[in-house]
């Protein structure tokens, strides 16, 4: 800019500032500030928490979950298979709108006895075995491959909680070592199979802990071997009693209306971490919502502010009319203050969601979560801004407009 047009600008700024009201102004900043500040928190902290229930293993798990039929009345003391899904049942789940996948628990159609040698002591009990296909697994062992032809050591896979009730139910109470996920993972377990007039007893260990399923898991190829060796009915494949699905938000009230509808029942705590997801969605939107509203009540502010001092400027702004300047000189000096503004506004705004992120991170990392990058949140921000100054610009300009015809 040469000296000539910085002096013209300097000179059109000293007529029109004197007008200006600074409790006009530092209200339209405060409250853009606060609102914009509440609104970047909210998202930020959405961004940090919504890893949580990403992960099964922290706050609110993968968007699975396992259905199975309301057990009633006198039907399973005799031993009645109204408890299994048909085939039509499983294919219209998987058409729910809903239902990214399903996939159903296999289970064993035979007698199964483990041993185990731990402490001079012996422990033998029966068990049940399941297997579902290996995509729905929330972790996949080294050691999970199994081929029934060269047979070898059965990897199984347990829940979290079994290890602990041993611990602290059984171990604690009967004098025996407990046991940490290393230690049970070198532990030599036998298992006995007998059924349809034969008998076996393989080598097996665990060799991983689910957080996601309720069943002692085995890979799929040895339970189909299995089961047409050992099974009561190895020509005729079984109905499943359980699926696991796979849904796009296990949040929406659609998943339990379906459910209460159909008789059926969702495993384990699925439904309270729903809830947990819904409510958290919820107060953020409000809060998000609440940050909106007082940001675009700021900014009405600055519009009537705006009106105000044009209004109280029209015979300046006819002076320099006649004095050879154009709309765009007047508006100029408007626009820069409302950009000075906004920019400092934005770096404030940045600095609060920065200390607020800082405060919440030693939670999050008690959680095994890293907080999310700043850089999506300040983008947004200053994308909220730029659209707030641009159409400030925009209406600055028309008005000066007006003022110059009216004048």
């Amino acid at each position: 800019m040469n000296p000539e047009e910085n002096k013209h600008r300097n000179m059109v700024w000293c007529l029109l500032r004197r007008n200006i009201s600074t409790g006009q102004l530092a209200g339209y900043a405060v409250a853009t500030f606060v609102g914009l500040a509440i609104l970047s928190v909210a998202l930020q902290f959405y961004r940090d928490v919504i890893s949580l229930w990403h992960d099964e293993d922290k706050l609110f798990g993968e968007n699975y979950i396992v259905v199975s039929k309301k057990v009633s009345g006198f039907g399973g003391l005799f031993g009645s298979n109204s408890s299994a899904f048909s085939a039509d049942e499983i294919s219209d789940i998987a058409r729910q709108p809903w239902s990214r996948k399903v996939g159903a628990f296999t289970a064993a159609d035979f007698n199964v006895n483990a041993s185990a040698s731990l402490g001079g002591g012996r422990l033998s009990t029966s068990l049940f075995l399941e297997t579902i296909p290996d995509e729905f697994f929330d972790i996949t062992p080294r050691e999970w491959d199994y081929d029934p032809q060269r047979g070898g050591i059965v990897p199984i896979i347990i829940p979290k909680d079994y290890l602990a009730l041993y611990n602290f139910g059984y171990a604690a109470s009967h004098g025996m070592p407990q046991l940490s996920e290393s230690m049970i993972g070198m532990l030599p377990l036998k298992l006995s199979l007998s059924g349809n007039g034969d008998e076996a007893t393989v080598d097996a260990r665990i060799v991983g802990f689910s957080s996601r399923l309720n069943t002692i898991a085995v890979p799929e190829a040895f339970l189909e071997e299995a089961n047409r060796r050992f099974g009561s009915k190895p020509e005729t494949a079984q109905s499943p009693s359980r699926l696991i699905v796979k849904v796009s938000d296990k949040a929406d009230p659609a998943i339990r209306s379906y459910l209460s509808d159909k008789g059926y029942e969702q495993g384990g705590d699925v439904s309270q971490s729903g809830q947990l997801t819904f409510f958290l969605r919820l107060t953020t939107s409000v809060v998000v919502a609440i940050g909106v509203v007082i940001t675009l009540l700021s900014f009405f502010i600055l519009v009537l502010s705006i009106y105000l001092l044009l209004q109280k400027n029209r015979r300046k702004i006819h002076d320099l009319m006649l004095l050879g300047y154009f709309p765009e000189d007047i508006s100029k000096a408007y626009v820069r203050m409302v950009t000075v503004i906004n920019a400092g506004v934005v770096c404030l705004s940045a600095a609060v969601v920065f200390i607020a992120q800082m405060l919440w991170t030693s939670q999050l990392e008690l959680m095994q979560a890293s907080p999310s990058s700043l850089w999506l949140t300040f983008t947004a921000m200053v994308g909220i801004m730029a659209v707030l100054t641009i159409l400030s610009m925009v209406i600055i300009r028309r008005r000066v407009c007006a003022t110059f015809r009216l004048s």
